[in-house]
């Protein structure tokens, strides 16, 4: 029986105006601090509109989606006091005009002068998943072999659909978004973890790369936990859709892991890795994801194969028959991005903020 690694996840989140549905910062921060309910943390982003929380180490996915639904709870209540909803979407369906109020945070302002109109748009929310790793190089070894899968994560936690105040044709926009960041895409491919570190310095050495968080790099190591950090999903509807990615995650991190010291035999072509990312974007799980060494296949066989290959990880894991049916799920109901369409069909930008209302309180 192979090892069971720990996780951790972060949801970032969007306060929206109550009457006009854009973007409004809002002091609700403090009132999310809870020192009785020790499964979770919140804190701010770069923009005054978004606030993030990040469980606890998690063993266990019954530990994850209380402190998912825990802060999602106590968010609502905060937002409801601050007279602002909340958005659970990967990116913001209508901004106003003119530049945001960035977080007053040194390393936020700097990162504001530094990137100039790409933060200006960065009304854009993500879920990172952490997984432990017992070493650098068992995480460096991680990361090649995660690279093939990032675009099928990606496309399964598709949901951000609307932008600007239209349907942008894409399942991810947020996606579509960071690709203007100055480090972004698939990691490359590292030697051990001192080619990693070696390759990070010489990034931090350039004067457009502000510190290690600033590689926007889809999957990397963390810089403060000894973990895997995979951070390609858009932000979440349902604490449920946040936990089925964070057990797909979990179980192919292990898998990897588990694998040996050895550099995967086929490496994918990078500029194959780079076009799968902007085809997840695009269509999500409704069409084709890119195969390696080449061509498309349905995405719903890709993902099929994915539940294959980390089938033993999930089994050690006990999390194999709710993976199984979080998979059904997503395939007979759609990605966050679909059902954001479905809601907007429905009832337009009232349907879509109710949509949001709902989900947040959901399992």
């Amino acid at each position: 029986m192979r090892m069971v690694s720990t996780f951790g996840i972060e949801e970032e989140f969007l306060l929206m105006d109550a009457s006009t549905g854009f973007p409004t910062g809002a002091q609700v921060t403090r009132a999310l601090i809870s020192p009785e309910h020790g499964a979770f943390t919140s804190s701010a982003e770069l923009l005054d509109a978004q606030v993030e929380s990040s469980t606890r180490v998690c063993t266990t996915r019954e530990e994850a989606l209380d402190a998912l639904l825990g802060f999602r709870a106590r968010l609502a209540e905060a937002a409801a006091s601050a007279g602002v909803r909340v958005a659970a979407t990967g990116a913001a369906p209508r901004i106003a005009e003119g530049p945001p109020v960035l977080n007053s945070s040194d390393r936020y302002q700097r990162m504001g002068i530094l990137t100039g109109a790409v933060a200006h748009e960065q009304y854009v929310n993500g879920t990172h998943i952490h997984v432990g790793i017992p070493s650098r190089d068992t995480g460096v070894r991680v990361l090649n072999g995660i690279r093939p899968w990032l675009a099928l994560l990606g496309a399964v936690a598709a949901n951000s659909p609307y932008w600007r105040g239209q349907d942008s044709s894409f399942a991810s926009w947020r996606m579509v978004h960071y690709r203007r960041w100055s480090v972004q895409g698939c990691p490359p491919l590292f030697a051990d973890a001192q080619d990693y570190a070696r390759r990070l310095e010489s990034l931090l050495a350039t004067d457009v790369v502000l510190d290690a968080g600033h590689v926007g790099w889809a999957a990397r190591l963390s810089d403060t936990f000894p973990t895997v950090e995979v951070r390609i999903a858009d932000a979440q509807l349902q604490a449920r859709d946040s936990l089925l990615l964070a057990t797909l995650v979990r179980a192919l991190v292990d898998t990897l892991a588990s694998a040996g010291p050895a550099v995967p035999a086929a490496v994918p072509d990078p500029e194959l890795l780079d076009v799968g990312l902007w085809q997840a974007a695009r269509f999500g799980m409704s069409g084709n994801l890119v195969s390696h060494p080449g061509g498309s296949v349905p995405a719903a066989d890709h993902l099929s194969a994915l539940l294959d290959y980390v089938a033993p990880a999930l089994e050690d894991a006990g999390d194999r028959e709710y993976a199984a049916a979080g998979v059904a799920r997503v395939l007979a109901g759609g990605t966050g991005a679909e059902r954001q369409r479905a809601a907007f069909r429905s009832g337009g930008y009232a349907g879509l903020a109710d949509l949001y209302t709902r989900s947040l309180s959901a399992e």
